[in-house]
This record gives structure tokens, sequence and C-alpha cells, in this order.
């Protein structure tokens, strides 16, 4: 079957169509982006401005167009901590439906941690065992771990790349004291979570990077991705520490340029590196792993689960009263 997932982050409209069928692997077939950048769009109180709502109605229903021009089987659609979190989130989830005709699913936080463990999880099998995983959003940052295709601990923090270029960041590019206040209050936060939700879990035996920014950030410090398999390079802290006062001296409209980094995420790919650096040393971390899968390939694998809710068939032993075989 073919399924759309139209993904409403708080940077991007992302639309994903994949060809896909129990017991195999999604096979991508389109995937298009709106630029959103919501988090400009927000007023004091914390609610979408008019401007920014119809921004989101009208890319999903550009993305609902080319659906429908595809023509998928079923078309999901979710949403992330830009409406969430949003004052007027519900009337903004009202407004889409009523026109665009799409029901939009908001994710929570703790939503969003586990589906993309369980996408993670698919991608790199069993044999990685104990995984720690850090996701970076435009309004969030969640962080899971677990040894199963669901984490037993995920916690999801307002420390997204584009929530912290707003709220520490703005002027670009950011004096040297506005990164030290990201800094300080992003290792508050992240020792906090991990003294208090992950210091009983064992070492993960391997920590996973997923999130366009940690992609981007990969790309730019690790090189281009493996021309055969498609897989980037590992990310090293120590990378990332020498990059990172290159990209505070330059501003965003000179980020974009650099390998990796797209035009709508350079303003907000230090804040990311700040946040990204931070958790790393905060919870001991040399190397990430990057993985291509995330959010949206999450929701596609638990859309096909459903479908092959039935199982397999059962299991046939030999009925030795019978001479033939039974069910076990």
């Amino acid at each position: 079957m073919r399924l759309g997932v139209i993904d409403v982050g708080s940077n991007t409209v992302h639309l994903l169509v994949v060809d896909a069928h129990p017991g195999a692997s999604p096979v991508p077939y389109h995937s298009q982006r709106s630029v959103l950048r919501l988090m400009r769009y927000l007023d004091a109180d914390g609610a979408i401005v008019e401007e920014g709502v119809r921004r989101i109605i009208d890319a999903i229903a550009e993305s609902v167009g080319t659906a429908n021009e595809i023509g998928v089987d079923d078309l999901l659609c979710t949403a992330t901590s830009a409406i969430r979190e949003a004052a007027n989130g519900e009337d903004v989830l009202a407004r889409i439906t009523r026109e665009t005709g799409v029901a939009v699913r908001v994710l929570s936080g703790e939503d969003e941690a586990r589906i993309t463990m369980l996408a993670v999880r698919r991608w790199l099998g069993w044999s990685a065992g104990e995984i720690l995983l850090f996701d970076i959003g435009g309004g969030s940052f969640e962080i899971a771990q677990g040894a199963d295709e669901y984490p037993d601990v995920q916690v999801s923090l307002p420390l997204g790349a584009g929530r912290s270029t707003i709220n520490f960041l703005a002027e670009d590019p950011p004096p040297r004291e506005a990164v030290s206040l990201l800094r300080a209050h992003a290792r508050a936060e992240f020792t906090r979570v991990r003294d208090e939700l992950f210091a009983e879990r064992p070492s993960p035996k391997r920590v996973v990077g997923t999130s366009k920014t940690i992609r981007s950030l990969a790309r730019l410090i690790g090189g281009p991705a493996d021309p055969v398999t498609g897989d980037l390079a590992p990310l090293h802290y120590v990378g990332l520490r020498e990059w990172e006062p290159s990209l505070r001296q330059m501003p965003g409209t000179v980020r974009e340029y650099l390998p990796g980094i797209t035009p709508e995420r350079g303003y907000q790919i230090m804040a990311g590196a700040v946040v990204l650096r931070t958790a790393m040393k905060v919870f001991g971390v040399e190397t990430l792993t990057i993985s291509p899968w995330a959010l949206r390939e999450g929701i596609v694998l638990r859309y096909i689960d459903a479908l092959d809710g039935r199982g397999a068939e059962p299991v046939r032993s030999a009925d030795p009263a019978r001479g033939a075989m039974s069910g076990a």
C-alpha cells in the first residue's frame, strides 16, 4: 500500500509518502517540505498569530493536494510541540480540519520519544542493545533510553533548536554571553533529568542521534554520507566543540551555505549545536551514531504493525494421537 504522513513540526510541514506492507521495510516514494519557522509567529501569550496559522493551513493543504495527486491509500497527519504548546492550539486544530478536511493528531513529547525509539530500534536492530537516544526538534528535545522497541524512560524538554534560538540567541550572530546563558540553562535541565530519570539505567551500548538538526551537524562535521550505504559518519563531541566558535561568529545567512546546512536551518543550527553538545557533556557521550529514521518513519512502522495485528499463523506441532500436524 502507499501511505502518506504529514508531520507538522515547529520548523517545517513535511510530507513523506512511502510504499509499505507488513514484513517489509517502508520504501520512500516522495518527500516534500514547506518551511514554517513557527517560533517566529508566537505572540507574547504563546499563541500562534494569524500569519503563522495561515502558513500551517496552506502547507497542509499543499501536502494534501500532492498526496491526492500521487494517490495514497491512507494519509496520516501529526503535530508536535509548536501546536501542542501553543495557547490557541485547539483553535488552530479546528481551523485546520475545517479548511483542509484533515484531522491532526497531536503527539505528546513522550509519544515523540517512544515512536522515534521504535524507528531507531528497527533501523539498528536488536544487536544495538541498550540505546540512549537524543532527538532535537524545533521546539523540543527528547531523550529516551531502553533495550526494547519502546523506551523504559523518556522525557521531552523545551530545548528545541528553534525555541532555544528565539529564547536565548535572537541576536544574529549571538554574543558570547547569550551562548553561555543558553548553555547554563541547558546544563541545568539535562542534569536534572539525568539524575531524576536516567541514573538507574545501565550504561548504553549505543548512543544515537536523530532529527534534521543532528543530521545536519553530522554532515557538517563528519563529511558526506557514505556513497554506497548512505550512512552518515558518527558525530563526535570533539568535532562539535571545535566547530561551535565558528558557528557563533557567523550570521544565519552565512551558516546556511555550510555543508549539510539547509536555508531553513541556518538561523537555528547554532542553538542546536550548543544544546546537543551540552547534552553529550552531561550524559558523558563522546560519539553519536546517526539514525536516518526518526518520528515519521516510526509513525509508518506503527501503522504497518497495526495492519499486521492479526499476527502470524500459530506454530503447529505433531499430534501423536493423530500422527498429523495440529495447532500448538
